[in-house]
Protein backbone atom coordinates (compact mmCIF):
# COMPACT_ATOMS: atom_id res chain seq x y z
CA UNK A 1 0.00 0.00 0.00
CA UNK A 2 1.26 3.47 -0.82
CA UNK A 3 2.02 5.83 2.03
CA UNK A 4 1.19 9.46 2.68
CA UNK A 5 2.23 11.75 5.53
CA UNK A 6 -0.80 10.95 7.68
CA UNK A 7 -0.49 7.19 7.22
CA UNK A 8 3.24 7.42 7.93
CA UNK A 9 2.60 9.20 11.25
CA UNK A 10 0.04 6.55 12.18
CA UNK A 11 2.37 3.67 11.28
CA UNK A 12 5.44 5.18 12.93
CA UNK A 13 3.68 5.90 16.18
CA UNK A 14 4.86 8.03 19.03
CA UNK A 15 8.17 6.24 19.55
CA UNK A 16 8.93 5.00 16.04
CA UNK A 17 11.75 6.03 13.75
CA UNK A 18 10.86 8.56 11.03
CA UNK A 19 11.15 7.12 7.51
CA UNK A 20 14.14 9.22 6.39
CA UNK A 21 16.05 8.31 9.52
CA UNK A 22 15.21 4.62 9.15
CA UNK A 23 16.35 4.56 5.52
CA UNK A 24 19.55 6.34 6.52
CA UNK A 25 20.16 3.63 9.13
CA UNK A 26 19.77 0.97 6.42
CA UNK A 27 22.21 2.76 4.11
CA UNK A 28 24.72 3.12 6.94
CA UNK A 29 24.34 -0.56 7.82
CA UNK A 30 25.00 -1.50 4.19
CA UNK A 31 28.10 0.69 4.08
CA UNK A 32 29.58 -0.53 7.35
CA UNK A 33 28.85 -4.26 7.35
CA UNK A 34 31.28 -6.73 5.87
CA UNK A 35 28.81 -9.62 6.08
CA UNK A 36 27.47 -10.46 2.60
CA UNK A 37 24.21 -11.88 3.92
CA UNK A 38 23.55 -8.69 5.89
CA UNK A 39 24.23 -6.60 2.76
CA UNK A 40 21.80 -8.75 0.79
CA UNK A 41 19.08 -8.29 3.40
CA UNK A 42 19.59 -4.52 3.55
CA UNK A 43 19.46 -4.13 -0.24
CA UNK A 44 16.35 -6.32 -0.42
CA UNK A 45 14.75 -4.17 2.25
CA UNK A 46 15.68 -0.94 0.46
CA UNK A 47 14.34 -2.36 -2.81
CA UNK A 48 11.00 -2.97 -1.08
CA UNK A 49 10.89 0.67 -0.03
CA UNK A 50 11.61 1.71 -3.63
CA UNK A 51 8.14 0.76 -4.86
CA UNK A 52 6.38 3.48 -2.83
CA UNK A 53 6.33 7.03 -4.23
CA UNK A 54 6.36 8.33 -0.66
CA UNK A 55 9.99 7.18 -0.41
CA UNK A 56 11.30 8.52 -3.72
CA UNK A 57 12.68 11.79 -2.35
CA UNK A 58 14.35 9.98 0.53
CA UNK A 59 15.93 7.47 -1.85
CA UNK A 60 17.37 10.27 -3.98
CA UNK A 61 18.58 12.26 -0.97
CA UNK A 62 20.32 9.22 0.50
CA UNK A 63 21.81 8.12 -2.86
CA UNK A 64 20.05 4.78 -2.63
CA UNK A 65 19.60 4.65 -6.41
CA UNK A 66 23.39 4.85 -6.77
CA UNK A 67 23.70 2.12 -4.13
CA UNK A 68 21.41 -0.09 -6.24
CA UNK A 69 23.57 0.56 -9.30
CA UNK A 70 26.71 -0.28 -7.33
CA UNK A 71 25.11 -3.59 -6.34
CA UNK A 72 24.59 -4.47 -10.00
CA UNK A 73 28.38 -4.32 -10.50
CA UNK A 74 29.05 -6.87 -7.75
CA UNK A 75 29.77 -10.57 -8.29
CA UNK A 76 27.16 -11.59 -5.71
CA UNK A 77 24.08 -12.63 -7.72
CA UNK A 78 21.72 -11.78 -4.85
CA UNK A 79 23.09 -8.23 -4.59
CA UNK A 80 22.65 -7.90 -8.36
CA UNK A 81 19.09 -9.26 -8.14
CA UNK A 82 18.07 -6.93 -5.32
CA UNK A 83 19.91 -3.97 -6.83
CA UNK A 84 18.17 -4.23 -10.19
CA UNK A 85 14.91 -4.97 -8.33
CA UNK A 86 15.28 -1.65 -6.54
CA UNK A 87 16.01 0.08 -9.84
CA UNK A 88 12.93 -1.53 -11.37
CA UNK A 89 10.74 -0.44 -8.47
CA UNK A 90 12.04 3.12 -8.43
CA UNK A 91 12.43 3.96 -12.12
CA UNK A 92 8.70 4.42 -12.67
CA UNK A 93 9.31 7.91 -11.28
CA UNK A 94 10.83 10.24 -13.92
CA UNK A 95 13.14 11.93 -11.39
CA UNK A 96 14.47 8.54 -10.28
CA UNK A 97 14.82 7.41 -13.88
CA UNK A 98 16.84 10.55 -14.64
CA UNK A 99 19.24 9.78 -11.79
CA UNK A 100 19.62 6.19 -12.97
CA UNK A 101 20.36 7.31 -16.53
CA UNK A 102 22.76 10.08 -15.44
CA UNK A 103 24.70 7.58 -13.33
CA UNK A 104 25.22 5.21 -16.26
CA UNK A 105 22.55 2.74 -15.21
CA UNK A 106 21.26 1.71 -18.63
CA UNK A 107 24.25 -0.48 -19.59
CA UNK A 108 24.19 -2.04 -16.13
CA UNK A 109 20.50 -2.91 -16.45
CA UNK A 110 21.03 -4.24 -19.99
CA UNK A 111 23.81 -6.46 -18.64
CA UNK A 112 21.28 -8.00 -16.25
CA UNK A 113 19.33 -9.42 -19.21
CA UNK A 114 21.94 -12.19 -19.42
CA UNK A 115 21.73 -13.13 -15.75
CA UNK A 116 21.17 -16.78 -14.78
CA UNK A 117 18.74 -15.53 -12.09
CA UNK A 118 15.14 -15.28 -13.33
CA UNK A 119 14.16 -12.44 -11.01
CA UNK A 120 17.14 -10.40 -12.19
CA UNK A 121 16.05 -10.78 -15.81
CA UNK A 122 12.44 -9.91 -14.92
CA UNK A 123 13.54 -6.79 -13.06
CA UNK A 124 15.83 -5.78 -15.92
CA UNK A 125 13.02 -6.13 -18.47
CA UNK A 126 10.69 -4.09 -16.26
CA UNK A 127 13.30 -1.40 -15.65
CA UNK A 128 14.09 -1.06 -19.35
CA UNK A 129 10.39 -0.74 -20.10
CA UNK A 130 10.24 2.36 -17.90
CA UNK A 131 13.69 3.74 -18.69
CA UNK A 132 13.15 3.73 -22.45
CA UNK A 133 12.06 7.15 -23.70
CA UNK A 134 12.97 9.62 -26.43
CA UNK A 135 16.27 10.51 -24.70
CA UNK A 136 17.36 6.93 -23.95
CA UNK A 137 15.93 4.87 -26.80
CA UNK A 138 19.10 5.05 -28.88
CA UNK A 139 21.08 3.50 -26.03
CA UNK A 140 18.44 0.90 -25.16
CA UNK A 141 17.12 -0.05 -28.59
CA UNK A 142 20.43 -1.28 -29.97
CA UNK A 143 19.91 -4.27 -32.29
CA UNK A 144 21.62 -6.71 -29.91
CA UNK A 145 19.41 -5.63 -27.00
CA UNK A 146 16.22 -5.80 -29.05
CA UNK A 147 17.26 -9.27 -30.24
CA UNK A 148 17.64 -10.52 -26.65
CA UNK A 149 14.26 -9.04 -25.75
CA UNK A 150 12.69 -10.69 -28.81
CA UNK A 151 14.08 -14.04 -27.65
CA UNK A 152 12.49 -13.54 -24.24
CA UNK A 153 9.22 -12.59 -25.95
CA UNK A 154 9.31 -15.89 -27.85
CA UNK A 155 10.16 -17.93 -24.74
CA UNK A 156 6.63 -18.34 -23.40
CA UNK A 157 7.18 -22.06 -22.85
CA UNK A 158 10.17 -21.28 -20.63
CA UNK A 159 8.72 -18.32 -18.75
CA UNK A 160 5.39 -16.63 -19.27
CA UNK A 161 6.65 -13.72 -17.18
CA UNK A 162 9.69 -13.16 -19.44
CA UNK A 163 7.47 -13.42 -22.47
CA UNK A 164 4.84 -11.01 -21.17
CA UNK A 165 7.35 -8.38 -20.05
CA UNK A 166 9.36 -8.66 -23.26
CA UNK A 167 6.22 -8.44 -25.42
CA UNK A 168 5.04 -5.37 -23.49
CA UNK A 169 8.44 -3.76 -24.06
CA UNK A 170 8.37 -4.56 -27.78
CA UNK A 171 4.80 -3.31 -28.21
CA UNK A 172 5.58 -0.01 -26.53
CA UNK A 173 9.09 0.73 -27.78
CA UNK A 174 9.88 -1.22 -30.97
CA UNK A 175 8.26 -0.62 -34.32
CA UNK A 176 6.81 -3.89 -35.56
Amino acid sequence: MFTNDQRQVERTGKYGTPRAEYLQELVTEFQTTTNEESKEKVVAHLANFAYDPYNYNFLRQLNVLELFLDCITEENERLIEFGVGGICNACVDPANAAVIVQCGGIPLVIQCLSSPVRNTVNYALGALYYLCNSQTKEEILKPEVVEVIRKYAAAEAVSVCFSNLANAFLLKHVKQ
